[in-house]
């Protein structure tokens, strides 16, 4: 066990670094300066030599990385280029809209999930698997921006059950910031509970066929009891990993969602610092998204293998 931890504790290091590398490099080839962007196209080249020596652009990259790469160690992700406001408390206001809204989108898709692929293994070749198939194909088919435009046009203009965009702060009561996050969450949940219970049919049908199963129904044990008491508990293993990667992709894969319901989270933060050309912010929240996803993929990892030591021994 030691062994294998070690090798995901290196392996989770080295992908952070070469992450660091590339995020830095993609976004400082891209063109444009930031300092002329800020000034406008009249400013004077002094005035602009000026600005680049004030944000620090003046010295060459590899100063820089490593000026970015030793603050966010020591938790200074730096200071905004266009707010002059220190990024982490930029995050800090931030993370508490994606952070829920990841949550609850995973509770959502894991409800329809489970039910919709134990169902659908339960019913293996009938038309109630062939239905959750189909549906489940759809769900993956369309992208979760459709979703969220059919869902604001649906709920928040013709029923005026939700408020078509906007965030209430937790603060105004926590109903109305979760009711706030509904629409958002089901827009994220669908695409994701699609693939979900795909996993989980499939991960129960194959242990439905194992040797201990065909004993369990020789003892006279029902189906239900068999799936409740048996299969399920074996074929939960896979799902979960599935699960934990999921929680990474809607906490880093929501800025286009949080674009549609105008929430003020980490990846609206991005989008805006990308048209504005701050840099550092960019850099700093999609290296922190990035450190979030790698992470839970190495707790994902350390969890799979303490319920599988199969897994330990083929390290």
């Amino acid at each position: 066990m030691l062994r294998y931890f070690l090798n995901r504790a290196i392996s989770l290091m080295v992908s952070l670094c070469l992450a660091s590398v590339i995020i830095f490099t993609i976004v400082e080839i891209a063109p444009g300066d930031p300092a002329s962007f800020m000034l406008g196209i009249n400013a004077q080249e002094d005035t602009i030599a000026a600005l680049r020596t004030e944000l620090g652009l003046d010295q060459d990259k590899l100063s820089r990385y490593f000026s970015w790469i030793s603050g966010m160690l020591q938790g200074d992700f730096g200071t905004s280029y266009t707010y002059r406001s220190p990024i982490s408390n930029m995050i800090a206001d931030r993370i508490w809209v994606s952070l829920p809204l990841a949550l609850y989108a995973l509770v959502i898709s894991t409800l329809i999930a489970f039910p919709a692929g134990i169902y659908a293994a339960t019913q293996r070749g009938k038309v109630g698997d062939v239905a959750v198939m189909g549906a489940t194909q759809f769900g993956i088919a369309i992208p979760n921006f459709w979703f969220a435009m059919i869902l604001v046009v649906i709920f928040a203009l013709k029923l005026r059950w939700f408020s078509a965009g906007g965030f209430v702060e937790w603060e105004n009561g926590i109903f109305q910031s979760i009711k706030s996050l509904t629409l958002p969450a089901i827009a994220l949940a669908l695409p994701q509970a699609s693939i979900l219970s795909r996993v989980m049919r499939s991960a129960l049908i194959e242990t439905l066929s194992e040797d201990y199963i065909r004993t369990a129904r020789a003892k006279g044990f029902g189906k239900r009891a068999v799936i409740w008491r048996h299969a399920l508990r074996n074929a939960l293993i896979p799902v979960l990993t599935i699960i934990g990667l999921q929680f990474s992709f809607l906490l880093a894969g929501a800025i286009i969602i949080e674009q549609v319901f105008f929430l003020p989270g980490l990846g609206r933060l991005v989008f805006q610092a990308i048209t504005q050309r701050d840099l550092i912010v960019v850099e700093s929240v999609v290296m922190l998204l990035v450190f979030a996803v790698i992470t839970v993929n190495f707790i994902v990892d350390i969890t799979y293998a303490i319920v599988d030591p199969r897994l330990r021994r083929r390290v």
